[in-house]
């Protein structure tokens, strides 16, 4: 799954490794690696908080809220 991350005035394409944690509303991190240029570049951690869709919307309030229901 491809998401952007926040940088300073910057916001770049990443793809998200780790699905699973991405989904998991206790994990405060998710393994990604940026996408861009031509050679696959290292994997590094990204805060949940920093990542939205490529569209502009935030991400669901269930993956990053343990207490959504609440």
């Amino acid at each position: 799954m491809f998401l952007k991350v926040r940088h300073d005035d910057d916001a770049s394409l990443v793809e998200v490794l780790d699905l699973k944690a991405l989904f998991d509303p206790f994990a405060a991190t998710v393994q990604a690696r940026i996408h861009g240029g031509e050679e696959l570049q290292d994997p590094h951690h990204f805060a949940k908080s920093d990542l939205f869709f490529p569209s502009g919307e935030a991400l669901p309030r269930c993956w990053l809220d343990s207490h959504y229901q609440s």
